[in-house]
């Protein structure tokens, strides 16, 4: 029989993705959690995770049964903080999603809110295939990404096979994000042909470089100088400081506004801008309190249509 402590290691391997890192943020000896893992795998009868030098990644048997290790470990501490006299209650929010500032600002104001004793809050900026894959294994909670008439039928087929169901947020025109001594800032609208003079900045995919995984919208389409880069940062510092541009919803937040123009792209696309959930996963209090920050922070863009 799977023990609560058993089923913690898992969960915490599955989410670090290695032995190695979950036992220094549970503060465990790596020994203990290796022998747990194959205690636990030789009880079940399941091979759990698939090793290598990089780390750990599920198996389907693992996916399965991190499902229901969560579900018992959500019932157990359910019952631990109702019943007990004293005690601190701990809670947790990973979220997963590509670079957009609402969502990171979404995250801050949850944040803020956590006053309790314990709480352990996660935010990875990541790839389209990470971010799904982040879902699909439990390792987060929610993954924030955009789907258009380009990369749908190819995100949904990706989402199906993750058992991940998206959940839309809201609708908006692609704009172009440029710096604001760039010579089109000052424009109402700009046409994709007079975007073809300046290099064009995209957030790099790792291994899946598809354009249906871009983050930007009409990835498609050419571009003889290119810039990519991981980060919101390098990004943000590119369009303050050269005449580049990159191409977004026009939702920008407090952090990004100072120095960064946003213009209409003249051109028929729409952004679906929503989150994923695995279908089995039951939305925690602070899950709820997250997503109900992402609706708060879209509502107040002007240029954008509310969907959920």
């Amino acid at each position: 029989m799977a023990t609560l402590q058993q089923l913690r290691y898992l969960i915490a391997v599955a989410e670090y993705g290695s032995i190695n890192a979950a036992a220094r943020e549970l503060f465990a000896t790596q020994s203990n959690l290796s022998t747990a893992i194959k205690d636990l795998e030789q009880e079940l009868g399941v091979t759990i995770f698939t090793r290598s030098n990089r780390g750990v990644a599920l198996t389907n048997d693992g996916t399965e049964l991190l499902g229901y290790a969560r579900q018992v470990i959500e019932q157990a501490d359910m019952l631990e903080r109702r019943y007990a006299e004293h005690g601190s209650s701990h809670v947790r929010l990973a979220v997963s999603t590509q670079h957009y500032a609402f969502s990171v600002q979404a995250f801050v104001n949850v944040a803020e809110t956590c006053t309790g004793d314990e709480y352990d809050l996660v935010l990875r900026e990541s790839t389209t295939a990470e971010i799904i894959e982040d879902v699909r294994s439990f390792r987060s909670e929610i993954g924030v990404l955009y789907t258009d008439d380009f990369n749908r039928r190819v995100l949904e087929r990706a989402f199906e096979e993750a058992d991940v169901r998206f959940h839309p947020l809201f609708e908006a025109s692609a704009h172009v994000f440029v710096g604001e001594s760039h010579p089109l800032a000052k424009r109402e609208i700009i046409s994709p042909e007079e975007l073809a003079a300046y290099p064009r900045y995209s957030f790099e995919q790792g291994t899946v470089n598809s354009f249906y995984y871009a983050e930007e919208p009409l990835a498609w389409l050419p571009s003889a100088r290119n810039i990519r880069c991981s980060d919101r940062g390098t990004l943000s510092n590119l369009l303050v400081s050269h005449n580049g541009y990159t191409l977004s919803t026009g939702v920008l937040s407090s952090e990004m506004s100072h120095g960064i123009a946003s213009v209409p792209l003249d051109a028929d696309e729409r952004m679906r801008v929503g989150y994923i959930m695995h279908r089995e996963r039951r939305p925690s209090e602070l899950l709820l309190h997250y997503i109900d920050e992402l609706h708060a922070i879209a509502q107040t863009d002007p240029d954008v249509e509310m969907l959920g």
